[in-house]
């Protein structure tokens, strides 16, 4: 039997590694991972306990075209970092200076039968010229670049709900091989449920918060509820809903809900003196405009005590000469009269949503993972690290030997396993056949 020979760059936990080896095992060839590149430690840590490496690289920016092994397949979850220093407007001019540079030139030595890139789905639009454009100059910038080093190039965004992960998770997936063009196009549709991946007769919280919510609401009516004070809809939670900072009185309630849409209208921003921004502090006589109530003043004032809302001058935005050129920022400007704004972000809160079990995930990444909770019993508990490997379509037998806090940092930047192998499943078709 052959051997398929590929590197791993920006690695993550292997996600791209799992893919493209499950697919290319049912051909009958085998893959051997010959070059790892990855730095940071807790990912390097998973790495080293569910894979075995021939050579670990690093910092693929001070490996050298030499020190790469010869092989047939380069994999790349690369971060996508624009050219100019500040992100704006200049564009993907040139891909020297970014990591996009490192996957260009090792190709550009090494010509290898193909490869296989993943990113965020911005990356289609970032630096567009034109509305009606399909794709931005950064993306064009990328695919000429590799066309040019003879290369058949395809992309397409594809999600993770389509390929039975319960997760709707869109990345693009750009896809290349010499002489050959891979079609990303016909995925048979596979759709699962949350219900699939959870686990059952686990511990559940026992916070002051979880009980204000289970007090309030049934754990069927907390089913895809997400948990913000910011925004609203049918499946938003406030604070103010579970009395979590004290209680709240029905008016008091209706003016929270009043007021957290009006500070995002923009002919306030023209009336206060400000440049629109998603959510102003108003001030009483404002917001008097839309809830009159001879105790209003009172009621906010309450709020305000209790750590609803809080009181403070409207934020001008700012704009100062760096170092490294314009910077911007908001800033209270105390010359404008002072009023009232809400508080919490979805960030603010232990719980950021509860999953629905009946349901998919709504896309994942690291700064909310550790706050997602899922029913269990009468009860409610964080996620478990395994949970969330399913999520993603890790097999049972891999294992992350970190705090679940590193294992959720890591799960929110990975890739969707079962995307990879069917991309990979379309290079290992064209493949097989040109080496035997």
């Amino acid at each position: 039997m052959r051997e398929v020979r590929f590197i791993d760059l920006f690695a993550g936990i292997g996600g791209l590694r799992l893919g493209f080896e499950e697919a290319f095992k049912t051909t009958g060839l085998i893959p051997k991972c010959v070059m790892t590149s990855e730095i940071k430690p807790f990912a390097l840590k998973v790495l080293k306990h569910n894979f075995s490496h021939d050579y670990f690289a690093g910092d693929i920016t001070k490996v050298a075209n030499n020190d790469i092994p010869d092989f047939d397949f380069l994999l790349g979850g690369f971060p996508c970092q624009p050219f100019s220093a500040g992100g704006k407007r200049l564009g993907f001019v040139d891909t020297r200076g970014t990591l996009f540079f490192e996957i260009e030139r090792i190709i550009a030595d090494k010509k290898p039968y193909g490869f296989i890139l993943e990113n965020v789905e911005g990356l289609v639009k970032h630096d567009l010229e034109n509305k009606k454009d399909e794709i931005g100059k950064t993306l064009k910038t990328i695919i000429e670049k590799l066309t040019m080093l003879g290369y058949e190039v395809t992309w397409k965004v594809l999600n993770a709900a389509d390929f039975g992960l319960p997760q709707a998770r869109k990345r693009v997936f750009i896809v290349g091989a010499r002489n050959e063009k891979i079609s990303l196009d016909g995925f048979e549709p596979k759709r699962k449920k949350i219900k699939g991946i959870i686990e059952k007769g686990l511990p559940t919280m026992d916070t002051k918060f979880s009980k204000l919510l289970l007090a309030h609401l049934s754990i069927e009516d907390l089913y895809g509820k997400s948990i913000k004070d910011k925004r609203g809809g049918n499946d938003n939670i406030h604070s103010w809903d579970i009395e979590l900072k004290g209680p709240v009185s029905k008016e008091q309630a209706i003016i929270l809900n009043k007021l957290f849409k009006e500070r995002r209208k923009k002919h306030w921003a023209a009336e206060i003196g400000i440049k629109w921004m998603d959510g102003m502090t108003l001030t009483l006589e404002q917001i008097s405009t839309f809830h009159g109530s001879p105790n209003l003043k009172e009621m906010l004032d309450d709020l305000v005590k209790k750590g609803y809302l809080k009181f403070e001058h409207p934020k001008s935005l700012i704009t100062e000469q760096a170092l490294l050129g314009t910077k911007t920022y908001r800033a209270e400007n105390k010359s404008l009269k002072p009023g009232y704004n809400i508080v919490s972000g979805k960030l603010s809160f232990e719980i950021n949503k509860i999953l629905n079990p009946n349901g998919i995930a709504p896309t994942l990444v690291a700064t909310d993972m550790a706050r997602l909770v899922v029913p269990d019993g009468n009860g409610i508990r964080r996620m478990t690290l395994r949970e969330g490997l399913r999520l993603f379509g890790y097999p049972e037998w891999f294992e992350m030997p970190v705090t679940i806090d590193e294992g959720f940092d890591l799960l929110g930047n990975t890739v969707a396993v079962k995307v990879v192998s069917a991309v990979s499943e379309r290079l290992a078709e064209v493949y097989e056949p040109a080496m035997v």
